[in-house]
């Protein structure tokens, strides 16, 4: 095993685990109070001795277990030792803790230490079986709340697995959809323009460039997506000249956000091949973002002919693709915090599609 694996695995005293150990001792100190208030109420000694012995008792044989349990599973996910070492160390701990809690409250009392003589039989096997029973209780809740820690860690890591496997194959889907888009423009353009063909090609190759050569992380800056939207538009620019206008408002706070990539450029697609293209004289599409309370708000706005004039048809190629795609990758990643809704621009008609996300803690 080398080194580097070493300081790979999770330490068994982080933070988490010693927090684990003090709720358990909170727990234990609890119970032996519960032990001891009945043992009194039941005429078995003082209530101040019985509190003595059960504290004592329940507190040695905790710290030996709890703290023993760290030392001999080592770096396990389950922090609890394989096999007969578990009932070797719940064994000694019951031993030590009735020993060492013994002495504790027979010098409490004024009882010579290890005097069992002066103990009834019956009181001597009833204090066994008290001890042996609370503490292999405890044992066992202690062990059921740690595995069921850990099944739901595994339970968390393979939804979080899942959901990357799923934003992967969204980003997948869409890249191809833009790409094909842009090359059958491409092609109709060469025909008619070869000097603009040949500029968006120079353009789609810079973007090309730029998307392969970043890394392909489930969320990246703002301020990157926004950087690539405008090569998007800029490609776009160079098939559609004056027709399209554009406008990319980012906040200078806003511009280390993390959001997933692609998530804005379906949404510009959309806005130009429905709303812009429609119209002879084009438009203008504006992207800004704002922050709202605990909430990162984007608007994507067009003045194209809007959504009565032109409606969109699932069935038409590419037609609510963007808007499907972009909302389920909401659901995925953010769940019910993240929403997508489409209304009419509230001035110069057109359509204006709004995002609402959930800031970073």
């Amino acid at each position: 095993m080398t080194a580097a694996a070493d300081t790979a695995r999770p330490s068994r005293f982080r933070a988490e685990n010693l927090r684990d150990i003090l709720r358990h001792g909170l727990i234990t100190v609890t119970f032996c109070c519960v032990i001891a208030a009945a043992l009194a109420v039941s005429g078995v000694g003082s209530w101040s001795s019985q509190m003595v012995y059960s504290l004592s008792i329940g507190t040695i044989s905790w710290l030996v277990i709890d703290t023993g349990r760290l030392f001999i599973s080592g770096h396990q996910n389950v922090l609890w030792p394989h096999g007969p070492w578990g009932f070797v160390l719940v064994a000694f701990g019951v031993v030590l803790g009735f020993l060492g809690g013994g002495a504790i409250g027979d010098a409490w009392v004024g009882r010579p230490l290890f005097d069992f003589s002066g103990f009834a039989r019956h009181r001597m096997a009833s204090t066994i079986v008290i001890t042996l029973a609370a503490t292999i209780g405890m044992c066992y809740l202690f062990y059921s709340l740690g595995r069921s820690k850990h099944m739901q860690r595994q339970i968390d890591l393979a939804q979080r697995n899942a959901t990357e496997a799923r934003l992967k194959l969204l980003e997948t889907q869409l890249e191809p959809h833009m790409l094909f888009n842009t090359l059958a423009n491409l092609r109709a353009l060469i025909t008619v323009d070869p000097p603009r063909a040949v500029a968006m090609l120079d353009r789609l190759n810079s973007y090309l460039r730029m998307t392969l050569s970043g890394s392909r992380a489930l969320s990246h800056p703002l301020s990157a997506e926004f950087d690539r939207l405008g090569d998007y538009l800029e490609l776009m620019s160079v098939r559609m000249g004056e027709r399209l206008h554009y406008t990319l408002d980012l906040p200078d706070d806003l511009r280390d956000t993390p959001v997933p990539p692609l998530l804005l450029q379906p949404l510009v697609e959309n806005s130009i091949r429905h709303g812009l293209e429609p119209q002879v004289e084009g438009g203008e599409i504006a992207v800004r973002a704002r922050k709202e309370a605990d909430q990162l708000v984007i608007e994507v706005s067009d003045t194209g002919v809007g959504l009565d004039a032109a409606p969109r048809q699932p069935s038409q190629e590419g037609g609510g693709f963007g808007l499907e795609q972009v909302r389920e990758r909401l659901a995925t990643v953010y769940g019910e915090q993240g929403r997508l809704s489409l209304r009419p621009a509230v001035t110069g008609g057109g359509t204006r599609v709004t995002l609402h996300l959930p800031l970073p803690a």
